[in-house]
């Protein structure tokens, strides 16, 4: 909502700053005045929906490389051991 809000304020700060430099219209200004009400009101349903896409605004060519991680030279194993009362399991480092 908050695109579609800026595109609309967008399109409108552009039409107002045309509106205020534009000449006065003539006798057949009915034309070109609805000529430009339809342009805005395109652009600005255009506008909405390139703001609402869905594809990333940085593009397809921009992704970072890949990432190499190396395997460590150290694991996790299970080790039982009796700890007096029981046999008990519990995690140790071995390393190669």
């Amino acid at each position: 909502m908050k695109k579609v809000l800026s595109a609309f304020l967008a399109v409108a700060t552009i039409a107002g700053s045309l509106a205020t430099a534009m000449p006065a219209a003539k006798a057949d200004g009915g034309r070109v005045a609805a000529g430009v009400g339809l342009g805005l009101l395109g652009g600005a349903i255009i506008g909405g929906a390139i703001a609402n896409s869905s594809r990333p605004a940085y593009g397809y060519g921009y992704a970072p490389g890949p990432v190499y991680v190396e395997e460590p030279a150290c694991r996790l194993v299970r080790e039982r051991f009796w700890d007096g009362y029981g046999w008990r399991v519990r995690r140790v480092q071995v390393c190669d």
